[in-house]
Order: C-alpha cells, then sequence, then structure tokens
C-alpha cells in the first residue's frame, strides 16, 4: 500500500485509501497534504468532492420515491419538468437513470455558453436530443441533474435534505454532505490541485461549474455505503434496481445500471464508478463475490485514482489461476496484414447521419481513434475488440470493408450501417468568404464568429479575442478541431445559412447566420 502512494508527501497533495473485507475495514491510510499552504496533512477524515461517484446517490434518492409509488419509471418526465422543452419522444426517470435519454450533456454546452448560466438553465433550453431515447447509451451529467430537481419538486424539501436523511444519516455516513455552494466553509475539506511546471494551483469547481451541487465524503463513509449495498440496507427493491443492467430499446444488455457500472476485472465481477471534479479523483468499487470493497479519494491530478485503485485491488482480490491477465490491448499485427491496414485509416463519414469515425493504426495496432482496438477475423473483415459501454454503446460490431473507401459496420444485432471516406476538400478563398460571418444559437444564447485570416478558417465563440482557433477542413463543408466538428449548412440556392456545432457530447447544435454580419470581419 505504501509503495502504491509512495509518490505523495507532505509537500504534494495526495490520497485516502481505505479498503474493507466481508464489511470490515482492513485498511485506513492517508497520504500527502489536504492544504499545501497551511501544512494540513491529508486524514481519515479528510473531506473530497467525489465527483459523479454521487451519480449512485442521486438513482438511490429516485429509486426510494419510484418504491413509495411518488415517482415512476415509466412516466413521461414532463409530468414532473413541464418546462421542459417538447422532443417529440417520451423520456422516462429510467432514461435519465441509465444515460440513454438523448438529453445533451450540459457539461459540453457550458464553455459555449454566454453568461455561464445554471446548469438545469442550460438544460431546460436544448430543444433536440443527441439521438433517440433508448436508442444508445451515452454519459450524460445532464440526466442526473434533471433527477435532483425531480427528488426536490417531489419531496417539497432540497435535495440536501432528502439524501440526508433518507441515505446518509440512516447508514450512519456522519462526514458525507450535498452541498450546494461550494464556496461554503466545509470542516475537514482537502483542497483540489492542479501540477503546473511551477508547482501546485488550486483547481476545483465552484459555482456553476458544478453543475448544482456535490457531495463531500470520506473513504470511510464511501465504504459504508458500499457495504449498505452489500447488505441490503436500502432495501431489496433499491438495492436490486441500482445494480441491474440497463436495456437499450433492441433489447442489447449493457454493463452499466443506474448511477454505477457493471463489468469484469480480469474475470472478477466489479460494481464501480470514477469521479473527477478539477482536481479532485475518486474511485469507489466492490467486488461482490469476494466481498472486497475499496475506496480511494485524491485531492490533485498528478495519479488517476482509477490507476491507483487497480494496484490496490491486486492486493485483495483473488483471480481465477486459469484466468489470464487480459489483455487491454489487440495484439500488434505484423507483416502483410500491418500493410492491409494501413491503406484503411483515415477519416470516414456514417453516410447516413454524418457522424465522423476516423481509423488509425497504433504501434502496429488498428484502432478506432479515441476508441476501442479492431482485428481481423477475415478479409477486409474487423471485430472490435473488447466491448465498454462507453463506445458505441457496447456495440461489439465489425467493419467490412467493400472498398479501400467504404465500409460497412454489422451491429452485434444485425443492423448494417454504410461509412464513406472523408474527400479531401481544400477550400478556395472564394469558399472561406462564404463561410464568414456570425452564426447565432439562442439554445445557449451564443455565437460564433468565424472569420478567414491568412486563408485558414477561425472560429471563437462569444467576444473570445481575435483570430480564434483554426477549423481544418475535412471534406466539403466539414472543419474539424479535436472532437469539434463544423458542418456547414446551404438553402437550394447554396447560399451558406446556418452552421451544425458537434462535439463528443454534443450533435447538430444549429447555429443560424446573421444576415446582417454575413461579411468577414
Amino acid at each position: 500500500m505504501d509503495k502504491v502512494f509512495s509518490w505523495a508527501s507532505k509537500e504534494t497533495p495526495g490520497c485516502v485509501c481505505a479498503v474493507s473485507q466481508n464489511g470490515k475495514v482492513v485498511v485506513n491510510r492517508a497520504y500527502g497534504s489536504a492544504d499545501l499552504e497551511r501544512e494540513v496533512p491529508l486524514d481519515l477524515n479528510s473531506v473530497f468532492d467525489i465527483g459523479s461517484v454521487r451519480k449512485q446517490f442521486i438513482a438511490a434518492a429516485t429509486l426510494l420515491l419510484v418504491e413509495e409509488k411518488k415517482l415512476s419509471f415509466t412516466e413521461d418526465i414532463h409530468k414532473y419538468l413541464p418546462e421542459l422543452p417538447d422532443y417529440g419522444q417520451k423520456i422516462t426517470l429510467d432514461h435519465l437513470l441509465t444515460h440513454t435519454s438523448g438529453i445533451r450533456d450540459w457539461t459540453g454546452l457550458l464553455p459555449l455558453a454566454n453568461g455561464k448560466p445554471e446548469a438545469i438553465t442550460l438544460i431546460l433550453r436544448q430543444r433536440g436530443l443527441n439521438f433517440k431515447p433508448g436508442e444508445e447509451w451515452s454519459y450524460s451529467n445532464s440526466g442526473y441533474v434533471l433527477l435532483v430537481e425531480i427528488v426536490s419538486r417531489t419531496t417539497g424539501m432540497p435535495f440536501a435534505d432528502f439524501a440526508r436523511k433518507r441515505l446518509f444519516e440512516p447508514l450512519g455516513m456522519k462526514s458525507t454532505t450535498y452541498v450546494t455552494d461550494m464556496t461554503a466553509a466545509v470542516k475537514n475539506r482537502a483542497l483540489g490541485y492542479e501540477k503546473t511546471k511551477d508547482g501546485w494551483k488550486l483547481d476545483m469547481y465552484l459555482g456553476n461549474d458544478r453543475g448544482g451541487g456535490a457531495i463531500l465524503s470520506t473513504a470511510t463513509d464511501l465504504l459504508l455505503w458500499n457495504n449498505a449495498l452489500s447488505t441490503n440496507r436500502l432495501g431489496a427493491f433499491v438495492t436490486e434496481k441500482l445494480q441491474e443492467p440497463a436495456k437499450l430499446n433492441n433489447g442489447r444488455k449493457l454493463g452499466y445500471a443506474r448511477g454505477l457500472f457493471l463489468e469484469t476485472y480480469r474475470g472478477v465481477k466489479e460494481v464501480w464508478h470514477s469521479g473527477g471534479a478539477a482536481g479532485y479523483h475518486t474511485w469507489l468499487g466492490r467486488f461482490p463475490e469476494q466481498g472486497v470493497s475499496v475506496a480511494v479519494l485524491c485531492n490533485s491530478d498528478a495519479k488517476p485514482a482509477t490507476g491507483l485503485a487497480e494496484r490496490i485491488v491486486d492486493q485483495f482480490v483473488t483471480y481465477a489461476d486459469s484466468q489470464p491477465a487480459i489483455a487491454s490491448t489487440p495484439p500488434a499485427l505484423t507483416a502483410e496484414a500491418l500493410e492491409e491496414v494501413k491503406g484503411k485509416t483515415g477519416l470516414f463519414f456514417n453516410e447516413k447521419t454524418g457522424e465522423p469515425l476516423r481509423l488509425a493504426v497504433d504501434r502496429d495496432r488498428f484502432r478506432i481513434a479515441n476508441g476501442p482496438g479492431l482485428v481481423p477475423v477475415g478479409k477486409d473483415r474487423y471485430r472490435r475488440f473488447g466491448a465498454f459501454v462507453q463506445f458505441m454503446s457496447q456495440d461489439e460490431f465489425e467493419l467490412h470493408f467493400l472498398s479501400p473507401d467504404q465500409f460497412e459496420l454489422k451491429s452485434m444485432e444485425g443492423k448494417t450501417s454504410k461509412y464513406r471516406r472523408a474527400q479531401p476538400f481544400t477550400p478556395t478563398s472564394a469558399d472561406l468568404q462564404a463561410y464568414s460571418g456570425r452564426y447565432q444559437n439562442d439554445e445557449i444564447g451564443a455565437f460564433f464568429d468565424m472569420d478567414t485570416v491568412n486563408n485558414n478558417l477561425m472560429g471563437r465563440a462569444n467576444d473570445a479575442p481575435a483570430p480564434g482557433f483554426e477549423f481544418k477542413p475535412v471534406s466539403k463543408d466539414t472543419f474539424q478541431l479535436g472532437g469539434i466538428t463544423l458542418r456547414f449548412v446551404r438553402d437550394k440556392a447554396g447560399k451558406v445559412v446556418a452552421l451544425d456545432y458537434s462535439n463528443p457530447v454534443v450533435r447538430n447544435m444549429r447555429f443560424t447566420r446573421s444576415g446582417d454580419q454575413a461579411s468577414s470581419r
């Protein structure tokens, strides 16, 4: 244990790690500093912002009310949030709980929004969905912001009070609170830090960046929570539903339940969730078949809590002798197989939806960029390596190349989608001039200024200083910057009238061109 955390000292932030076996705490250690300025060390009572680990608590609060018939799994959430726009689709509580609602993630909207609105305000402005509810899985913090609001409206009390009375106090979690004002004084709070080239600086989400609230807790309190789930202290209904795999409309069962991931780690059943909130990083997991529970809470970005937790888990979980260490990457390709995939790399677009997919070779392995590996299963055929819910809803798909420039993606249920290689596009000065101008979106109260600078298309949001960021052309009327895609929209006469903005958690948000500001600035 000490070796795992040997990097932490009184001059650095660190972590608190606690482990229990069959409900008994067997390890509880603190390493590093809670407050570098005042030289306060981390200790067993140190309180951390646990980030998205809070989602299981929000889910449990919701399930308590479902059990009491005060909320319904299947009711349209417009019953509880009548001001939510009509999407022409039914969205249920369960869609929110399982990240299958299609509601845009507010964390992908806030950086664009003018005036830094509250998360719930931003969500309620959205008039479009990323996908039809239940069709896909896509992690959405927005769903859990809405759940907090629904619980509060239904009970007539702030969510913090409901969580304290129905969850924290009954389970003896004396150091755990739901906090809406992150600037309030909190006893024993560890400060969050970011590592810089010059040392350390404070790094904590405050105000609207925290999405309407956070749960602050300790390592030992989180073990109490895990033990409560292991022993049904919340009752059979809540405990079962928290850990019941979600399903898509097509019947595909997912490795996510309600606020919890359900996976196997080296062949052993694992129930877990991680959390990141600026400098704070948390990992909380259980191995129910062996009665092992692990909590790692850190107050800097120096070492990810998940990686540290895996090293701790290895000290306490017993793996079957016949279970080899499961590789996280596919085997490397050699010779002809490697040469063959090199001709298949590049950017492709879904012919129906326009969704981009980039194929790459990385360390002699064929893979989807920022996604899973691909292994050959036949001539011009490749199968996804591994299946985790965070990419394409855990689809164990296959790719079949019809030519170097086109492939079919066949889902595990047999649905086929065609992808075509992006055609190189070098815009002329006239093309760039046609894109230049101001584009506005009232859902987030934002605007983009697109300008031509030295034959490059530069974009900047709201009143950011010029010249902004360069967007690279990848196909006709389509430009990218990192994970952001801008697709310009033309009217029947061929005039550019709008752009659709997408990032990994927001799809096709329409910005309309301002007619009176269509000239380049």
